[in-house]
């Protein structure tokens, strides 16, 4: 019986603040991943051997002392693959398995070892020898653009209004740029994939993916079968970050190539240092931009250009540097613009998905430009903020893509935001506190963020799901979401369970798979939820109506009159059981299973044509950070960090409020502490723990308050009105870096914009202060 049917209530329904599903098994080591399986009978492992050159041809390669080792079974090339070598996620035919003629990053895949023991794979894959002939290397993108500024994939403007114009009549006019850096994913889990081949061409991969369709797709490309002989299967994945949506296709590729060859179970797992070197990360960017603006600090005109380092392939560096121009206005109106984007060919690993997906980068962008004009004009940032924010006025609500703002909620949001922290007060304080001069210097600001929720791909908007409701009442859900850690299983479980009327404990949540719930989209674009949620409810509800029918049937009632309430269906006045009427139903030989299916309603987007609504609606929240900082060594901590984050009516405040704290931790980190160094030969010298700083518990904000905007609920039909809350909490971190650049500003008396570029790393920033201090004495 459901607890909650003595109470009237059912235990674990939306909008009820419910732990992660695994949580539990989390915290006692006990959740299994892909390493945790136990392995077939002969499982083999493979080890990747990569290229030590950025860009080269492959003059010869000597494998024979990798195939005679100890331990191994077989050295597989691109030779060795019967179907396409590509595992490009944009069918660019760009992104070899292994490459043949010649490598285009240090790091590259150039073979395969496959071997009794993992360390048996991992040290013959060192004796392979291949000998290189150098060619030039496009390392930076400054390399890149000093070469001629070759590109991975079509760029993307987006305009609107006359920017020249505007620009020449502005009352107040500058330009400047900044570079922002990039940023590994560093997930707990790293890459792997299990294969066991299956019967005729059919092998089963277990990899640790956000897209198993991708990789069934990739898979059977490689291996050159159909799809439906390729059964791609995901529990859960030890964190994801976007890493893990088109990069894992390589590792699945390769195991279930040996396992079909070999005819064995084949598992690949690379070590961090080279996991790190061989898969992409965010895309670092270099900005440039041209404002004109009023005495009031209202924008007037932007001229934008973002170039993107994105590697020596496409992979999704298209629509991630296109989403960097959707972003490049954040929260601010701007009545006339022109936006456009470089993706850059470079010698380094392919860049990728990274949470946000070129949106951060792109609101980076926007609030550095607010912080220039606040400075020009002596005002407070947060002023030039709200003066320009969508729907500060009449007709102040189209986006450079031409899409109508109509849900904005940042000025209730903002104002709560600035009361509740007492910004005014604090940021009065802190003038004063650095007035005094000394060493420490203290910085505070406010900043907003609007993101605006879809894959701006049209057709991955949409979602599967499959429920069956078993003759003891018990409940079976799959979707085609994949879990991550981020509770997607626990929130949509939440939703089935409302739709029933019974407890959470009822529902068993099993893993993606796509021989369950086909031609799934990646779980990206903060769109888990709402995608899997709604074809998860559509699914519950069919069976739901056939129950009604049933009874109504069965016991002479009107079909309004059947009721699901809290463990029991009420029928007419009689109350019964869940699982009774479901027994009954299924003597009855009433179907109780149903494939759910849902597709975003009203978005499409024209890229020629830079126009559409590419985004069904927009996530909001804002931040106030405040920092000290040591002038004399560039190192700070963050005091105090206030948050209030709009997620719609919340399915499960307790995960909601998680992803938020999580989010602009990984938002701070990128920005202030994340720095990935590429040497002049193309070698990646931030591969691992020792060189690579993600924050620790002791870079938590002192104070750290967060809070849900409870009041706030989605004008759109999504999932029981709730918002995404996956990617729009990391730019709250870009509050650090604002309250950052105010605490360097100080040392020159915020006459000038710091222009920190990213991540402002103690060096940087005392590189900042030390440069203010001596233009400052330059003019004195």
């Amino acid at each position: 019986m459901d607890g909650g049917s003595e109470k009237g209530t059912i235990r674990g329904g939306v909008h009820s603040a419910e732990r992660h599903d695994s949580a539990h098994k989390h915290v006692r080591g006990a959740a299994d991943y892909i390493d945790d399986m136990v392995e077939p009978a002969g499982t083999l492992h493979a080890y990747l051997g990569y290229s030590e050159a950025a860009h080269a041809e492959i003059v010869s390669t000597d494998l024979s002392a990798a195939r005679t080792a100890p331990g191994v079974v077989a050295v597989l090339t691109a030779e060795d693959i019967p179907g396409e070598n590509d595992v490009s996620p944009v069918h660019a035919h760009d992104d070899p398995v292994f490459a043949t003629d010649k490598v285009m990053f240090r790091g590259q895949p150039v073979f395969a070892v496959i071997a009794e023991t993992r360390e048996e794979a991992r040290r013959a894959a060192a004796l392979a020898k291949i000998e290189y002939r150098e060619l030039p290397a496009l390392i930076s993108i400054d390399d890149a653009l000093e070469a001629g500024g070759g590109i991975v994939t079509p760029p993307l403007k987006l305009e609107r209004g006359d920017v020249e114009g505007a620009l020449e009549r502005a009352p107040h006019r500058l330009q400047g740029g900044m570079e922002i850096g990039g940023q590994d994913h560093f997930y707990l889990e790293g890459h792997i994939a299990l294969a066991i081949p299956g019967e005729d061409e059919t092998v089963t991969v277990h990899s640790s993916t956000q897209h198993p369709s991708e990789g069934q797709v990739l898979v059977a490309q490689v291996l050159g079968i159909p799809a439906n002989a390729v059964s791609v299967v995901v529990r859960r994945m030890g964190g994801g970050f976007g890493g893990k949506e088109s990069q894992p296709a390589l590792f699945a590729a390769v195991a279930a190539l040996a396992a079909k060859k070999l005819n064995r179970a084949v598992k690949l797992r690379p070590d961090r240092d080279d996991d790190m070197i061989a898969t992409g990360k965010r895309h670092d960017f270099k900005i440039s931009y041209d404002v004109g603006f009023d005495a009031e600090g209202r924008i007037l005109a932007v001229d934008g250009s973002f170039a993107a380092r994105c590697g020596f392939s496409a992979d999704l560096s298209g629509p991630v540097t296109d989403r960097a121009l959707f972003h490049a206005d954040n929260a601010y109106y701007y009545p006339n613009v022109r936006l456009r984007s470089q993706p850059l060919r470079t010698n380094t690993v392919s860049n990728t998905a990274f949470r946000g997906f070129g949106g951060p980068q792109g609101v980076v962008g926007a609030e550095r430009i607010v912080e220039e004009i606040a400075y020009a004009l002596g005002k407070d940032p947060l002023e030039i903020r709200k003066a320009n924010f969508y729907c500060a006025g009449p007709g102040r609500n189209v986006t450079p893509y031409h899409q109508q703002v109509t849900d904005s909620i940042l000025d209730r949001l903002v104002s709560e935001l600035e009361e509740s922290a007492d910004y005014r007060a604090r940021r009065k304080a802190v003038l004063a506190f650095n007035a005094k001069g000394g060493v420490i210097r203290k910085g505070i600001a406010l900043t907003p963020v609007k993101f605006g929720i879809s894959f701006t791909a049209t057709w991955f908007n949409q979602a599967g799901a499959l429920v069956h409701v078993y003759k003891d009442g018990s409940i079976h859900l799959n979707h085609g979401g994949t879990e991550m850690g981020q509770g997607l299983f626990t929130k949509v479980a939440q939703v089935v369970a409302d739709c029933f009327q019974v407890d959470l404990d009822r529902i068993r949540v099993s893993a993606t798979a796509t021989e369950k719930v086909p031609n799934t989209s990646a779980t990206a674009a903060s769109s888990g939820s709402d995608l899997n949620g709604m074809a998860a409810e559509d699914a519950a509800e069919q069976i739901k109506q056939r129950l009604r029918a049933f009874a109504a049937e069965k016991w002479g009632v009107p079909e309004e009159d059947v009721r699901f309430e809290a463990g029991r269906v009420v029928v007419g006045s009689e109350m019964m059981r869940f699982e009774e009427v479901v027994a009954a139903a299924y003597m009855a030989r009433v179907h109780l299973s149903a494939a759910g299916f849902y597709k975003t309603p009203e978005i499409h987007w024209d890229r020629a044509a830079g126009k559409g609504r590419p985004f069904y609606y927009f996530a909001y929240g804002a931040a106030v950070s405040e920092v000290s900082v040591d002038t004399l060594t560039g190192e700070y901590r963050i005091e105090r960090a206030d948050i209030l984050h709009d997620v719609g009516r919340s399915l499960n405040p307790a995960i909601d409020k998680g992803q938020v704290e999580g989010g602009f931790i990984q938002g701070v980190g990128w920005l202030t502490t994340e720095e990935l160094w590429w040497d002049g030969e193309g070698r990646l010298r931030t591969h691992a723990p020792s060189t690579y700083k993600i924050p620790l518990a002791s870079d938590i904000p002192r104070i750290f308050n967060v809070a849900l905007a409870e009041w706030s609920e989605n004008r759109e039909r999504t999932i029981r009105r709730s918002k995404a809350v996956g990617e729009p909490p990391l730019m709250l971190g870009i509050s650090v870096l604002e309250a950052l650049s105010m605490a360097v500003a100080s040392v020159a008396d915020y006459r000038v914009c710091p222009r920190l570029d990213t991540p402002a790393t103690p060096e940087r920033i005392l590189l900042a202060v030390d440069r203010l201090r001596a233009e400052a004495g330059a003019a004195a």
